[in-house]
């Protein structure tokens, strides 16, 4: 194959990189070559159906589709229906259920007491810990909603989940998770939420669709970069450092593993994702994907669940940046070097070393798109 034919190349079939090949084939009429290491697109987003049971399952873990961003919606729709399901996490703290996020139930229920919204604020102040600057996420947590809470909710979840210590952690992580005096337990507040109809894959083979693009799985970037043309304007969604050859050191990550199981009833546990937060319990969370389409007829007599175990990270298989100083540091030395590459486009979640939803991940592409690439580029830097 020729890879010199290709004045544009896309490293990464995720969003990012799926978004950006479909507008520089549709709006530009160029053609793309998207280059992909694993054996199917879609990346992190990718579904399947579990042979055994019919059900569709998110091979990386759930993913819920939700954004306020109008654009963003308009232009996703166009590749698939959404589903009406709205996402709802239980917490298990020694083998009781609790709704999660914490909420006015979640309240009442672990402290025994039938609290009403405008009562919350003022018990709260009774079991919090006065810390006037917080320096970490431990003592951010506990400053707002008292050591009991999170001890049971997030101690030995996050420990669990990052392999590190929660005062070694940013403050600002846990301003993230919502805490509600109500009993309003949606997981998000986006105007728009749901499942894509007929599963995520469907997205990406009709993103990919174009016959101006062409796709190439099992097929390593780093093996094939001097094939390419020197002038190729390249979108590259992959990690960040190991572009750069990891010249300055590895960023650390985070990656998950599941362990699938085959349960001969019709329903395991009731909800879609149960958390795990007790430092005992080896997994943070068991997935039942059988919830995620409620439209949908499965079979009764057996369902599937995933136990999910967070693991670090090498940077074969990443997920989740760390926040750490020396990871700060590094990064922005990857980004100095990125900033000198004319026609080379870093981004994603990986090539950004940034936590992004399905959602920001769009946006951000859209962005990138709009802004930067255009026919026969002169030059322009890497974001």
């Amino acid at each position: 194959m020729d890879l010199t034919a290709y004045s544009y190349v896309v490293v990464g079939s995720g969003l990012m990189g799926s978004v950006m090949a479909e507008r520089i084939a549709s709006q530009l009429g160029e053609r793309v070559l998207v280059i992909e290491k694993r054996d199917h697109i879609g990346g992190n987003c990718y579904s399947a159906e579990d042979e055994t049971t019919g059900i569709e399952y998110h091979r990386y873990g759930t993913h819920i589709f939700h954004t306020s961003d109008e654009k963003v919606w308009n232009y996703i729709r166009k590749f698939t229906a959404f589903n009406h399901y709205q996402h709802r996490v239980l917490s298990n703290h020694k083998d009781k259920i609790y709704q999660f996020p914490i909420n006015l139930e979640t309240i009442n229920h672990f402290y025994a007491l039938t609290l009403k919204p405008y009562e919350v604020e003022a018990f709260m102040e009774t079991i919090r810990t006065d810390i006037k600057n917080p320096q970490n996420f431990e003592e951010q947590a506990i400053s707002q909603i008292g050591k009991d809470l999170y001890e049971a909710f997030f101690k030995g979840y996050t420990i669990k989940q990052w392999q590190v210590d929660p005062k070694s952690l940013p403050a600002a992580i846990f301003n993230r998770l919502p805490f509600r005096k109500n009993y309003v337990d949606n997981y998000f507040f986006d105007r728009w939420q749901g499942i894509p109809q007929d599963g995520y894959t469907a997205i990406f083979q009709r993103l990919l669709a174009d016959h101006k693009i062409t796709v190439l799985t099992n097929t390593d970037y780093f093996e094939i970069r001097d094939q390419l043309k020197p002038d190729t304007c390249l979108i590259y969604s992959g990690p960040i450092d190991q572009f750069f050859d990891y010249k300055y050191g590895k960023l650390s990550w985070r990656t998950l593993r599941f362990e699938k199981e085959v349960i001969d009833k019709e329903e395991y546990q009731g909800n879609s994702v149960i958390n795990y937060p007790d430092p005992e319990v080896p997994f943070t969370r068991i997935h039942e994907p059988r919830y995620l389409h409620p439209e949908r007829e499965y079979r009764k007599d057996k369902t599937v669940i995933f136990k999910e175990y967070s693991l670090p990270d090498k940077g074969d298989n990443p997920y989740y940046p760390i926040a750490s100083t020396e990871n700060h540091r590094l990064l922005n030395l990857y980004k100095e070097e990125a900033a000198r590459l004319p026609n080379v486009f870093i981004s994603g979640r990986l090539g950004d070393y940034k936590y992004y939803d399905m959602h920001q991940t769009i946006a951000r592409a859209l962005e990138i798109f709009e802004t930067g690439i255009r026919p026969l580029i002169p030059t322009h830097h890497a974001v």
